[in-house]
């Protein structure tokens, strides 16, 4: 078959059509040759620089969709060794040659002579990254990060690989997370040790792989002139509007607010189960001992269920979400070899995302699928900007994306249950806010500890992770558990893979609870300034984007203690 293309430079119809359709973007015989092109091509003007950053952006999205359809297969099929090999591959042999071109054509927008000229309100946001990614770039680091993407590989595999044998049967372990709820205390805490036990068997080799993640991060820290690798990825992370010392704030004020509220939610749990004191097995049961939230059957059924509420709630979520049901763009049910934990992952040349999760018929699913979905809607709606860098956010608005439409979506939860489950789950999401900020704050503040003490010990290691529990754990009996314990951040996937990605996620719940109030005075307005605030994509600073969204940006003592004293009085109006 011949391919037609508009050749580079030229400003097609469709900017797809710059890019040849039948590219084999796993290869870089295919890549690289384009790539040269760009690199090679004479900026006379604004508008030649402006084509190259457009011409690029397509190119960058071949690579971007072979990636992640290589890594959408790896983590569906983690025994399965030719999708193992095709990921790896591309990791040692295409992205290291990604990285150091895409930081030869940084230096060549950035440097150019015409990028003043250009539309600062328009290319402010992009010119600014990329000039940090000039700044952070150093060649020895390109082998360096190769080797931390196979070591994550490798955790990914052996977190899929997890199984146990549970009442005669062989499941997986977010599997296994529905006997967690069983009102049988006994059930409950053979199913804790039992999962707690596998994981501990594969414990050393998962503090053999961080180790070496660690050893390698600080590298390229160093390389890179900074003391740490803390500095340098928060630097990496584009974080322009907040500091490692902002992210203390953040610990502190979590401390102050969140933690007292938490703890009195479980006096309150271990007052109704009549247990003193709590069990880790006693966390997750309901305390009135009703039978677990059991939503739906299957995946199906949670499709089907989740395309009613987003039908209900708004005609352009109705829509976007019903897009989400044609072609390869869900993997939801839990099976044996597969990678761990939930994700969105946007197909950026075909514009279509895909949705992986592990659901096991558990409440927490439909929690995951409506956030998964936030994602989906927040690509789809800015998929049309012509800036790659523009079809994504910073994490810290994306996750507003997410997490808002785990609180919009509540009104609608008869979907899923009776009124009275309905209310149960509707409690439990609001009480998400005094119980995840603590441990978000805890992993966040472990990640702070471990790469500004790079050379510690495996059991200085524990010791970091056992006060920070104190600091801001749950009012929980852990007597002779510390081998399970001590080990418990391993279970956190975000501290193996990207690592520091996580405060985004206590920054866009703050985020995500003033859209939620903002739609309990108006739910049309809400849900308009949310998709107005997602249709921006990442092509305004951060705190513009909150507040286009409805929302402010900031973390401190006393907007996290205004959000949790609304929090408390939203539950006090919930039965219990």
């Amino acid at each position: 078959m011949t391919t037609t293309t508009l050749p580079f430079g030229s400003v097609p119809t469709s900017r797809r059509s710059a890019v040849p359709a039948t590219i084999d973007a796993t290869r870089w015989e295919s890549l690289g040759p384009l790539y040269a092109q760009l690199l090679s091509r004479t900026l006379k003007c604004e508008s030649c620089l402006e084509n190259l950053i457009l011409d690029r952006s397509e190119l960058d999205a071949a690579a971007s969709e072979a990636e992640a359809n290589l890594y959408i297969n790896m983590t569906r099929r983690t025994s399965d060794a030719q999708a193992q090999g095709a990921f790896t591959d591309f990791v040692e042999h295409v992205e290291p040659k990604l990285r150091t071109i895409a930081f030869e054509l940084d230096r060549k927008i950035a440097t150019s002579p015409f990028v003043e000229r250009l539309d600062q309100q328009r290319y402010g946001v992009l010119l600014r990254r990329l000039k940090v990614d000039v700044e952070l770039f150093r060649e020895e680091n390109v082998a360096l990060q190769t080797e931390v993407t196979k070591l994550d590989q490798e955790y990914a595999k052996i977190n899929g690989a997890m199984t146990v044998e549970f009442d005669g049967k062989t499941r997986t372990l977010p599997q296994m997370a529905r006997y967690f709820e069983e009102t049988d205390r006994a059930v409950r805490e053979r199913a804790w040790r039992a999962v707690n036990e596998r994981r501990l068997v594969d414990a050393d080799r998962m503090d053999d792989i961080y180790d070496r993640m660690i050893a390698l991060r600080h590298r390229m820290g160093v390389n890179a002139g900074f003391a740490n690798f803390r500095d340098y990825q928060h630097r990496k992370l584009h974080r322009f509007d907040y500091t490692p010392t902002d992210c203390a704030t953040f610990h502190a004020a979590v401390e102050t607010t969140c933690v007292p509220a938490m703890r009195e939610l479980h006096r309150e749990r271990a007052t109704a189960l009549g247990l003193a004191p709590l069990r880790p097995w006693d966390l997750a049961v309901d305390p009135r001992g009703r039978p677990p939230l059991r939503p739906f059957t299957d995946a199906d059924d949670l499709v089907n269920r989740t395309a009613t509420i987003f039908a209900r709630m708004d005609e352009g979520f109705g829509s976007m979400f019903q897009t989400l049901r044609v072609g390869d763009c869900l993997d939801l049910e839990s099976r044996e070899g597969k990678a761990p934990g939930g994700y969105q992952y946007q197909r950026q040349r075909s514009r279509q995302p895909f949705i992986f999760m592990n659901a096991a018929g558990l409440h927490r699913d439909v929690v995951t699928m409506v956030h998964e979905a936030g994602h989906a809607f927040h690509s789809i709606l800015s998929k049309d900007d012509p800036i790659l860098e523009y079809r994504s956010s910073p994490m810290e608005f994306a996750e507003v994306a997410s997490t808002a439409m785990e609180l919009l979506t509540l009104p609608y939860l008869e979907t899923f249950y009776s009124p009275a489950d309905a209310d149960r789950a509707r409690r439990e999401r609001l009480e998400k806010f005094p119980t995840l900020m603590p441990w978000i704050a805890q992993i966040d503040a472990f990640q702070h500890w471990v790469y500004t003490n790079p050379s510690h010990s495996r059991s200085e290691r524990a010791k970091a992770w056992a006060d920070l529990n104190r600091r801001f754990g749950p009012i929980v009996d852990w007597s002779g558990l510390e081998p399970y314990t001590e080990r418990s951040w391993q279970r956190q996937l975000h501290l193996f893979g990207v690592p520091f990605y996580y405060i985004e996620y206590g920054i866009a719940e703050i985020g995500a609870m003033q859209v939620w109030l903002r739609s309990l005075t108006s739910e049309a307005d809400a849900f308009s300034r949310y998709q107005q605030g997602l249709s921006l994509g990442g092509s305004r600073p951060l705190p513009e984007l909150f507040e286009a969204a409805g929302g402010r940006f900031g973390f401190g003592p006393e907007v996290i203690g205004s959000l949790m004293a609304q929090t408390r009085s939203a539950l006090a109006r919930l039965p219990l």
